[in-house]
């Protein structure tokens, strides 16, 4: 590979940075991609890892894989430690080993997404676990299979419902689709599998701070959603956030009337993400959640060469934020790599414009809601629509016909057939720590 072409060194492997990584495909540069993974991520479908529906590999692939036929990109499997945007050099832990001579750039792209943000309470996390890679997924798993294990072997009452008794924070999305599945995996995945408890009389638990669950979408498929959630058997708790988190439950605050404690063995959280601390090293301001504040062109302030994308970088239209979804992810890949083209043109970029497709969120069986800008969509025909635009977006053959077989089955059986609890810790990661 020559080292006479601009080398463009971009940091994150997920939407943004792969999406910017196949744009520049024909130009004449040479790319290295770094990430700490080795795979893509297809993270809006992550919570049916979490829930036993898919495996891990159905909604991941290699990045070199990906990549093979781009000749001109060189994948790196480390992690950045580093930047020095004087000397244009990225510091990289690489497979545990320090001291590597760092990597120069010409143009830098920082896309390394964001992690789970706790309000200032960063101890729940061992309690409270969020969902943003793979690893997050199956521990979710493990928890959520082992409290039905916990609930079947134990003899006090108080102690079983406590292990039956699950919770999810955050009314969103992710939320919205954890808690729905959970309660179809109680009702319906379990049944007649126990022989000393019923799984469906699992308290399956969404708390939200705000007014109403899905605050994204209109009021009127908000209010549909919970609806929905309802028939499936999901108790919906608005305007109460929760104050605090232990291994033996959480507290709900109540305002004014007070606080309640809630047994409960197992605790989800999806209330709030953060930007990865990568923006930190760049030493540029960054808004309350850590993501970079950015020029029009998503390029740093007083640092052309050095551009931010997907959920690290803070973006405004309109008066308001550009939200943290896939779309936005993979268009801001798009325009850095327009960007890019333009600087070594000698041309000036136009800025960036995110093109607003619409919210899609799925309830659970048969129960999804939709929202197109004014075309709303509820119920079995918005779930139709939300599986047709997932299998679409999943990266390779393979995995979109892999989700739809699993799809399939699941719709007529009921089964989820990635029930295995894995990991040699998993049974000790559920008992409290007292």
């Amino acid at each position: 590979m020559s080292t006479t072409r601009p080398h463009v060194v971009i940091v994150g492997g997920g939407f943004a940075g792969l999406w910017a990584t196949r744009a520049l495909a024909n130009d004449d540069v040479r790319i290295t991609l770094i990430d700490r993974q080795n795979h893509h991520l297809f993270q809006p479908l992550l919570y049916q890892v979490a829930t036993a529906g898919l495996s891990a590999p159905d909604i991941a692939a290699p990045l070199r894989h990906i990549l093979r036929a781009q000749g001109n990109v060189e994948v790196r499997l480390g992690e950045v430690t580093g930047l020095d945007t004087q000397a244009r050099t990225v510091s990289l832990r690489d497979g545990g080993t320090l001291g590597e001579s760092p990597l120069h750039y010409d143009y830098l792209v920082l896309a390394s997404g964001a992690t789970h943000a706790y309000f200032g309470h960063d101890e729940w996390a061992g309690d409270a676990p969020g969902l943003k890679t793979l690893d997050d997924a199956l521990a979710i798993r493990r928890r959520l299979l082992l409290a039905f294990e916990r609930a079947e072997a134990c003899d006090d009452p108080d102690e079983r419902a406590a292990w039956l008794s699950f919770a999810v924070v955050g009314g969103g999305p992710t939320g919205v689709e954890l808690a729905g599945t959970l309660a179809e995996i109680a009702r319906h995945t379990l049944k007649r599998e126990f022989r000393r408890i019923d799984p469906s009389q699992a308290r399956v638990r969404l708390i939200e701070a705000g007014p109403r669950v899905l605050a994204s979408f209109p009021q009127s498929l908000s209010a549909k959603a919970q609806r929905q959630l309802g028939k499936l058997g999901v108790e919906v708790v608005t305007g109460a956030p929760v104050s605090a988190i232990d291994a033996h439950g959480y507290t709900l605050d109540h305002g004014g009337q007070g606080t309640v404690f809630v047994p409960a063995r197992t605790v989800l959280w999806a209330a709030g993400v953060a930007a990865s601390g990568l923006g930190a090293l760049l030493g540029n301001q960054r808004d309350r959640a850590g993501r970079v504040l950015v020029e029009p062109d998503l390029s740093v302030p007083g640092r052309p060469e050095i551009f931010v994308a997907g959920d690290l970088a803070s973006v405004q239209q309109d008066g308001k934020p550009v939200p943290g979804v896939a779309p936005a992810a993979k268009q801001m890949g798009a325009q850095v790599a327009h960007a890019i083209r333009a600087r070594l043109a000698g041309q000036a970029a136009t800025p960036f414009r995110y093109r607003d497709f619409g919210n899609l969120a799925t309830i659970g069986r048969m129960a999804a809601v939709v929202d197109l800008h004014g075309f709303k969509l509820s119920g079995l025909l918005a779930w139709w629509f939300w599986l047709l635009v997932h299998v679409m977006f999943l990266i390779g053959f393979r995995n979109r016909l892999i989700v739809m077989i699993n799809w399939g089955w699941a719709y007529w059986s009921y089964q989820r057939h990635a029930r295995i609890i894995l990991g040699g810790g998993s049974a000790r990661a559920t008992e409290p720590s007292d």
